[in-house]
Order: C-alpha cells, then structure tokens, then sequence
C-alpha cells in the first residue's frame, strides 16, 4: 500500500481542535429540536434557549466513546464494509435533482433514474456501497419518497445502503425496513446496517429534521455521518484555516450529541467544505481548497479516533467534458490518498452536487479503478522479480511468452473498461468514438444485463406490505 500523505502537522492539527474548543465553548451551537436540547442539558452542560455551550471536558469524553471502527453490513455479507483508517469505500452521487445527459442537456431525475443507478452501483466492481439519496426522484410525492428510495436499494442490490435523514419519519421508517430485511433491532444493533448523512447547517447550527434523523439513527445503535458543508468566505471564514476551526467545531458538536444519546454509537467525521466562487457566490468543489480541506478532514479524524468521510469525483462542471476530468481526479485522488475511509459523490455527481450524469458515473468509475491500482502500489515479493525469466530471455528478447506473464499479467497490469488504447487505425475503424460516447454505451449495456440479486419472495412481500401500508398513512 502507498502511504498516506498529511498536509497539517501534528501542531497544526492540535491548534485547530484548540480553535474548534474555543468556538463550542464562548460561541455555541444552535439545536432547532428540544429533544436534542435536553440530552445535552441533562448531560450538564450550558444551554440557552435552543444554543448549547460545550465543554472541553465533555468533547473528550465523548469523542472517546466514538468507536474507532465498525462495520456496515450488506444482505450479502462479502460485500460488508469496514469503516476504518485504512479501507476505502466508494458510494455515488449523493441528492442531486438534475439528470445531466451526453449532450449537456439538463431535466429534473426521476424513480427510473434512481433505480438505474442503484444498478449501476450494483454491477460496480468499484463502487462499495449503493449510497442513499442517489438522485432526488421528484415524480414520486415528498411525504413517502423515503421509502420508494430505501425499496430501490433493497431490491436492486445487496451492496450496504444508506438509510433516510427525513426528519423522525425517514429514520424511524429505514431502522423499521433494516430490521425487517436483517432479522430485527437486536441483529442491527449488534450489526449496524444502516448509515445516514447528518449534515449541519453552517454557521454553527443543526436543524430539527437532521436532529431528529440523528437521534433516531443512535437510539437504533445505526450509523452517523456528521458532515459540515463550509463556504470559505460566504457561509464561513475566508481563510482556509478559519474554516477548518469551524468545520471541525460543527462535525464535533453532532458527534457528541450522538454520543450523549447512545455512548458507542458508529460514526464518521464527515467535509463537503469548499470554497465559495467571490464572482458568483455559488460553492465550487473542483478546487485544490476542497482537496485540501478533504485531506486535512481525515487527518483530524485519525486524531479523534474515528472513520472519516470527504472528497468524491467532485466538480462545478455542466458536461462530461476536460473539466469534469481533471477536477474529479483530484478531488477523489486527494481523498483516498489522504487517507479518506468513506467516500459520497465518488460517481456520477456534476456541478457541485446538484446533477447527476450517467456518462459522467462511467468516467468516475474507470478513474475509482485508475486511484485503487496506484493505492495498492507494488507487489514487492520475492517471486515477482522473475529473475530466471530476465535471465532466461536475456538481451534484445520478450517476454510474451513466458509462463509468468501469463501467469500474472491480469493481477499486475490494470485493463481499463472505458480508456482508448487503441492505434490510429482500430480507433478510426470503429467510428473515432470519444470517451463521452464509449460512456453512454458502456452504462446502456451494463442496464440492459444486470440482474438484480434474489430477495426471498416472502421477505419481499412484508417489505411491500409495510411500505403499502406506510404510504396510506403518510399521505
């Protein structure tokens, strides 16, 4: 494996947990959910109206109960995860209302759309993990999306999936279908299943839908991944390192709370922080600011101990196009390369979270491929230096023919699925097909052979039933 790399020192990591401290206790955190209000106030520490004073005492002890590592576990269990410091895990795109197609057309997604990503993600030998909300489905009513998206990934796939942040209702409704699809609450809480994207709300505040997910999500001893999305010089600090500090201030405040809830409960340090464009106000993710403050995320979760989540094939592009490329890779090679355990938006996202593109899940697919092989780095046993087959063809030779070539080639030497290699020739024979159009046609045929993994027909009826019977009484 190659190693991580760090961009903050030990010192530098310090003073920003040193900064974040100050901030939780002369500045506050806004709670907009009583509940939440009252654990922390029974716990002992200040509270005002809907703000909460932290203590340094209190952060340490609860990041302490925070466990260092666990577990997500899949129908399937050979695709169960490790959230770590050292696995990677690669989910798709992450709440995107837009459907961006090859000619850079824009329209609203839809139920078949996310049900094609599910696949998509499904077939993926890169990808671990179906994600949650893939894509916003906005021809299927708000009040029970939940739970035609929490449906799509039990059916579609048997990867590990996300479950709702709706508020109380999606939480209570995806722990209710976990429990169904895995043996009941004693078998998820034992074994969480179940993970859900808790996001602040910069500057310094968490609203009742997230507080309530939260909650919900810890009671069941499920998984949390407390995220804070800062805009350096609009939502928050121009300077990288105010950022930091605040970023950091937020994913700890929701992490304690958790904690507070239900000592032990899963969770991950989560960034989506990035830069706000000063010409047009709008967040921009493609940038070396977002690598950076993607890298220094998951160092400053290995300094409290916990699994961290950041980076993606991020970019602000509106076409699968150079820019969609270059941004991507770095932003998902920073990531991994860093250190990153779980990675949202690693396929498929365009223009700063808000599109997704078929083409574009291709691309990120061959680039998740491209970042795994270099990961993994050289295989420097004995054996692989085949010193008798150098010996063997000597001087002016080739090695086409030796055994070990064939013996090692596959597992040495990455294939691509989308990348050109062709001559001139070939290429041109084959109609001078760009990468975008070799996309388009590589997704249409992994949709048209996939077959979706057995779910007991039994199983799969009480599913039903329950969502049946859950969306008589939601609407």
């Amino acid at each position: 494996m190659i190693p991580k790399f760090d961009v903050l020192t030990q010192n530098e990591v310090e003073n920003i947990h040193e900064h974040s401290v100050k901030i939780l206790e002369e500045v506050g955190v806004e709670f907009t959910y009583d509940p939440a209000v009252e654990v922390l106030k029974k716990a002992g520490l200040k509270t005002e109206g809907h703000r909460v004073y932290f203590t340094r005492e209190f952060i340490d002890e609860m990041m302490k109960k925070a466990p260092k590592e666990f577990k997500l576990h899949a129908r399937n269990p050979e695709k169960t995860v490790n959230c770590n410091h050292t696995d990677l895990i690669l989910t798709p795109s992450y709440g995107p209302p837009y459907i961006y197609d090859a000619q850079g057309n824009r329209r609203y997604s839809n139920m078949e759309d996310y049900d094609n990503i599910v696949k998509l993600t499904g077939a993926s030998e890169n990808i671990d993990h179906t994600g949650g909300n893939v894509c916003e489905p906005i021809d299927v009513p708000e009040e029970y999306r939940h739970l035609k998206m929490l449906y799509s990934h039990i059916k579609n796939s048997d990867k590990p999936f996300m479950g709702s942040a709706y508020g109380v209702v999606g939480a209570s409704d995806s722990v209710k279908l976990a429990e169904m699809l895995f043996g009941g609450s004693d078998v998820i809480k034992k074994n969480p299943v179940l993970i859900t994207l808790i996001n602040s709300i910069t500057p310094l505040k968490y609203d009742d839908r997230m507080l309530g997910a939260l909650m919900t999500y810890a009671e069941a001893g499920q998984a949390c991944l407390v995220s804070s999305l800062v805009m350096s010089g609009s939502t928050g600090p121009a300077t990288m390192a105010g950022t930091m500090a605040l970023q950091n201030a937020e994913i700890l405040a929701g992490i304690c709370l958790a904690q507070a809830v239900n000592p032990g409960t899963p969770c991950i340090y989560g960034s989506t922080s990035g830069p706000a464009d000063m010409k047009t106000l709008t967040l921009s993710i493609g940038t070396a600011e977002t690598a950076l403050y993607t890298a220094a995320s998951a160092q400053m979760a290995r300094y409290y101990g916990v699994p961290s989540r950041g980076g993606g094939g991020l970019n602000d592009t509106k076409l699968v196009d150079a820019q969609a490329g270059y941004e991507s890779m770095l932003t998902l090679f920073a990531a991994a390369a860093s250190g990153i355990n779980y990675v949202l938006h690693a396929a498929g996202i365009m223009q700063y979270y808000t599109a997704f593109s078929y083409e574009k899940f291709v691309m990120d697919d061959e680039v998740a491929g491209l970042v795994r092989k270099f990961l993994k780095g050289y295989n420097m046993d004995e054996t692989m230096f085949v010193y008798d087959d150098i010996k063997e063809v000597g001087p002016g030779g080739h090695y086409l023919y030796q055994a070990s070539t064939f013996e090692l080639f596959r597992q040495e030497l990455r294939s691509p699925v989308l990348s050109d290699r062709q001559g001139w020739e070939g290429w041109d024979a084959e109609g001078r097909k760009d990468a975008c159009t070799r996309a388009t046609e590589i997704w249409q045929k992994t949709l048209a052979e996939y077959e979706a993994p057995a779910l007991d027909e039994a199983l799969d009826r009480e599913i039903c039933n329950f969502i049946d019977t859950r969306i008589k009484e939601l609407m």
